[in-house]
């Protein structure tokens, strides 16, 4: 006899089986292009001669650190960009975008971010928020933006008028951040860059990948774009990675970035890998099936949620370019329920409930279920929001579907229990 080890309702289950039952046709797209992805990674060990010579760390200054600097040209080679910065050293894919942004842009240039104001935490770092912390702004550099449309989307009419002012950079933040609008795909991506080039030729085009590497079957530098940058424990770090941050694109550019990120002169030529090379590779090899796992979890979150009476975006029969989940709960209530619910379902600290608090970044409190091997991991299973109306949980991660669809129904099962939701009959 098989053992009950989550205690479910049963209404919670039947329901969990009807959404995964609604759910199935759509798996099927997802885990062709992890195939695809998947082959894609594995040509770009092999272009490169990868052995586990190249898992052995260097220490002090990391000169001559072969696995490092091949571990550079497997992610530009899988990505399709002529060079990459890869380094466990950069924080965050905050970090990585910082590095980026500060790499290339210059006292007097001008940055436009052409998908709205960009998420929270960039705010300080543009100069949108706080002083006399080295902002984008007290080195002189101007910002400003193009809203999204009516209906979300980038609006290219008011990418090509902007584009006309021959900016330094056009910024494009692929994913969501905290904001309820769609999440920018690939196409749409190539759309800004053929705007953009049509009236500056010059202007760099930056993509904020973060959540999107390995979602579509193209990255943004195969579609026009000079740079990209995100975090290597979201998607590519393929839940091995302990942190770090990537940079790819136009191999000038790539070389600016290492000089920030170091200093001039040494750039990318110094950085000891530590012991963290043999994870940084492993992770990567696993990241587009991974992915997979992550994009079949938010569609069963979708379809189950939807089944209850929520609004998702997306739906769970939409195309996707991001792993992020958004359920728009209503109130604070079932918010917190849900991310507790999440947090429940996880195999670390699942004991633990979590409550909003004052998360450094952000302008309001934060939610944060995040039952992690690695702290702050969004591709393993976790769900925040901000503490304002309409109250979205953000939900991404999972990489198992068969424990990750545990999480959610979770959620459901905490959000039942609290009466903040009814079961429909089917």
């Amino acid at each position: 006899m098989e053992r009950d080890f989550f205690s479910l309702p049963q209404e919670i289950v039947r329901l969990g089986e009807r959404a995964e039952e609604q759910a199935s046709p759509y798996f099927e797209a997802v885990l062709d292009t992890a195939a695809y992805n998947s082959q894609k990674v594995l040509a770009a060990f092999q272009q490169n001669c990868v052995s586990d010579t190249h898992f052995v760390g260097t220490t002090g200054y990391g000169y001559d650190d072969r696995g490092r600097d091949t571990l550079d040209r497997v992610y530009a080679d899988a990505f399709g960009a002529e060079d990459a910065l890869v380094r466990h050293f950069m924080l965050s894919g905050t970090h990585a975008i910082t590095t980026a942004l500060f790499g290339v842009l210059r006292p007097g240039d001008e940055m436009v971010s052409v998908t709205g104001k960009p998420y929270d935490t960039m705010d300080s770092i543009i100069g949108l928020t706080g002083e006399k912390m080295g902002s984008l702004r007290e080195f002189g550099v101007r910002y400003r933006q193009v809203e999204l449309g009516a209906d979300g989307r980038v609006d290219l009419t008011a990418i090509g008028e902007a584009a006309k002012k021959r900016p330094k950079m056009v910024y494009v933040q692929r994913s969501r951040g905290y904001a309820v609008r769609p999440t920018v795909t690939i196409e749409e991506i190539s759309a800004i860059c053929r705007t953009v080039r049509a009236e500056s030729p010059e202007t760099i085009i930056m993509v904020d990948n973060c959540y999107g590497e390995f979602v579509e079957r193209r990255e943004p530098v195969e579609v026009g774009a000079d740079l990209m940058a995100g975090s290597l424990i979201k998607n590519p770090g393929g839940s091995m990675a302990e942190c770090g941050g990537y940079i790819a694109g136009r191999a000038e550019l790539v070389r600016q970035c290492a000089y920030r990120l170091n200093c001039p002169g040494i750039g990318r030529k110094a950085g000891p890998s530590l012991n963290e090379n043999r994870n940084l590779y492993r992770g990567f090899f696993f990241s587009p099936h991974i992915v997979g796992q992550a994009l079949k979890t938010a569609i069963f979150a979708a379809s189950l949620f939807e089944l209850l009476g929520f609004q998702c975006t997306p739906r769970y029969d939409e195309p996707r370019s991001d792993i992020i989940q958004s359920v728009i709960t209503g109130s604070p209530e079932a918010l917190c329920a849900f991310c507790q619910g999440i947090q429940k379902g996880s195999p670390i600290d699942a004991f633990v409930c979590p409550e909003p608090w004052a998360m450094p970044g952000y302008d309001d409190e934060v939610i944060m279920a995040a039952g992690a091997f690695v702290q702050g991991a969004s591709i393993e299973l976790s769900a925040d929001g901000p503490m304002r109306a309409p109250y979205t949980a953000f939900l991404q991660g999972g990489v198992i579907y068969d424990t990750a669809k545990i999480g959610v129904l979770q959620a459901a099962k905490l959000m039942l229990e609290r009466g903040l939701v009814t079961v429909p009959n089917l």
